[in-house]
């Protein structure tokens, strides 16, 4: 578990209150943020990880480092509170807008693409809001993508232990991203959209795509290129997703990695079906189904670059970044060739605890507290479950007493 969690919250939190422009040489990213996420009452959170009854949206610019401080693939987290832009990522402004200022900023960043064209970014599973904002500045920035940057977050807890509640949010805000879709589909300025999607949030993707094809009968010519990086989706699944979206769909470039850990728990996790991120694109019956709906994949089993999981390999890679934004802005078909080639979950035993919130799985994922600063904030939330369910006290008791290091937690 120490292994899985290394890496995990060892930067500061709420890093998303504004600092001046020190830096002349750092570059600005300008982002447009939908989320269905709740406000937060934390300096420097802007949004937490609970449910919002209505999307909200921001207007918020990073400051990046210049590429002889920080190497492409890379978030440069701050060490300490300020933020420095000329070796952090920093938050220049982070600004609340309604409904009607994002779409005047929608319109004004498109009118400045070169093809009046729109990236949409989903996160993945245990993603803070600043996560995702940071991440996906990184991504426009390393792609030198030219399209209006939007990021779509939802309401990821940012634990380990709540993998169950993370999937379920992921549904709650399929409406919210058809809306944004139909949205874009409409806007006359709006000329090329393309989506990418990491992890758990390619399910979300996936499902707001297919209710839009099954209520508008197709998708819309414009939407040319979906990015499936590492998805967390069941394979049975996306077949049927696939075949509910229609023949008229986009262009879809599918990442994977069979050394992907973080999928190969999430297989355990979900009856050990195969996820989509992690299938042999050569072996069948998964070849065939490729190549009849046309759909390129992209194998970075070598890539070397990534997390410890290898699950993030996508956005890590500069090699593989830099394509991402070659299809976006140029329409270069991705291919093995072109490359090159010859969102952590959670461990069985915390996957278990997620899923089905055994007193025993609380028990075995106490030490994940200790470990994890965001899994500690949540391991009372847990506990307090556990109790509402009716399971005995004293196995609550005997968890908290295993967790007793987790300062949340008193036995």
């Amino acid at each position: 578990m120490v292994f899985v969690l290394t890496g995990c919250g060892g930067h500061p939190k709420d890093v998303l209150t504004p600092v001046a422009d020190t830096s002349p040489k750092s570059t600005k990213v300008n982002l447009l943020i939908m989320t269905t996420r709740s406000r937060s009452a934390v300096p420097g959170e802007m949004f937490n990880g609970e449910r919002a009854l209505t999307p909200a949206f921001a207007d918020i610019t990073v400051s990046i480092p210049p590429e002889s401080v920080r190497k492409k693939g890379e978030v440069s987290w701050p060490k300490r509170l300020p933020s420095n832009p000329a070796t952090d990522f920093a938050t220049l402004k982070a600004d609340d807008l309604n409904i009607d200022e994002a779409k005047r900023w929608l319109s004004a960043s498109v009118r400045k693409s070169p093809d009046h064209s729109v990236l949409v970014f989903v996160h993945g599973f245990n993603n803070r809001f600043e996560d995702s904002v940071y991440r996906f500045a990184q991504i426009v920035q390393d792609s030198s993508v030219h399209s209006a940057p939007v990021l779509v977050t939802w309401p990821s807890r940012g634990s380990l232990l709540a993998y169950g509640y993370d999937r379920e949010s992921t549904n709650y805000t399929r409406n919210a991203l058809e809306t944004l879709f139909q949205y874009l589909a409409r806007d006359p300025e709006v000329k090329e959209v393309s989506i990418l999607a990491h992890s758990m949030g390619n399910w979300l993707a996936l499902e707001s795509l297919r209710q839009m094809a099954i209520r508008n009968g197709r998708l819309p010519a414009k939407f040319k290129n979906v990015m499936l990086a590492a998805p967390d989706v069941d394979v049975d699944v996306f077949s049927q997703q696939i075949v509910d979206i229609g023949k008229q769909h986009p262009q879809f470039t599918l990442f994977v990695s069979r050394d992907d850990r973080a999928l190969a728990v999430s297989r355990r996790v979900w009856g050990n079906v195969s996820r989509l991120g992690a299938i042999d694109p050569e072996q069948s019956p998964y070849k065939e189904e490729l190549e009849i709906n046309k759909i390129n994949v992209i194998d970075l089993t070598k890539v070397k670059e990534g997390d410890r999981l290898h699950h993030s390999k996508f956005a890590e890679s500069p090699e593989i970044v830099r394509l991402i934004g070659s299809r976006i802005s140029e329409g270069q078909t991705l291919t093995d060739n072109t490359v090159g080639l010859g969102d952590h979950i959670l461990d069985a035993t915390v996957g278990s605890a997620a899923a089905a919130g055994h007193a025993v799985g609380l028990i075995l994922t106490a030490p994940v507290a200790v470990v994890d600063q965001n899994s500690r904030h949540n391991y009372a939330d847990h506990l307090a479950a556990l109790a509402s369910n009716g399971q005995p006290a004293r196995t609550a008791a005997t968890a908290c007493e295993a967790g007793r290091r987790a300062q949340n937690c008193r036995p």
